[in-house]
């Protein structure tokens, strides 16, 4: 009988030790706005590496070759940092870019010498500009330190990016798209009010006009 109640005893005590740590595993659970973005930068990251490949293959401007080779490393790099984080979090991240950044590369496919360099720097524009607003969103509402520690790390490339890509707009002469919450050249993009901006687009998934028209900028990911 003595060693029954030892038993009884011994296994309320493995279950007073499994009941913190499942509670704990509880709190480790990414919320929805941690989860949405791993799969949105991924799929901007996706984007661009394929969007890369297009620029160094496509572009007439050197610049726009540059660009597009130093995208792809950044996202390639920025992607093995999510796709890791998902791993960990158990996060099931798209295989596939989103279907506005689909057509954007498809358009992409068709067109080629000025008419590429336009289209492919006015998209890039626009998609930044959703990818800081998006990463900046997380930074303020991330709850899973991790991805926020992740979306910190990403935003001073995406920033980056997006100075050079105006840079280039302005010396090839492509109107650099102008609307509230677009970062400024050189500084930070403002974050978006709590709760994100109501119709934000996802990260890269504006779709541009047809080619050799003016992009409007996202309203505003």
């Amino acid at each position: 009988m003595l060693g029954i109640k030892r038993l009884g005893l011994l296994a309320a005590l493995v279950l007073v030790g499994i009941a913190p740590a499942a509670a704990a595993q509880a709190v480790a659970q990414p919320s929805q706005q941690d989860t949405q973005y791993l799969q949105a930068i991924h799929q901007v990251n996706l984007f661009e590496i394929t969007a890369g490949d297009l620029a160094q293959q496509k572009g007439q401007s050197q610049g726009v070759k540059d660009l597009g080779e130093r995208f792809k490393t950044d996202h390639t790099q920025l992607d093995q940092s999510v796709q890791e984080l998902a791993d960990q979090l158990d996060v099931e991240l798209p295989d596939e870019p989103t279907e506005d950044q689909q057509r954007v590369l498809d358009q992409l496919n068709n067109v080629s010498g000025q008419e590429f360099d336009r289209l492919w720097v006015t998209s890039e524009l626009n998609g930044h500009v959703q990818s800081i607003q998006a990463t900046q969103t997380e930074i303020s509402q991330g709850s899973e330190q991790s991805v926020v520690q992740l979306a910190q790390t990403a935003l001073p490339t995406l920033q980056a990016h997006y100075d050079a890509l105006v840079e280039l707009a302005q010396q090839l002469g492509i109107p650099v798209p102008q609307t509230t919450g677009t970062p400024s050249p050189g500084g930070t993009a403002p974050a978006p009010a709590p709760g994100g901006t109501t119709g934000t687009p996802a990260p890269g998934g504006t779709t541009p006009p047809a080619p050799g028209t003016e992009t409007p900028a996202p309203t505003g990911s």
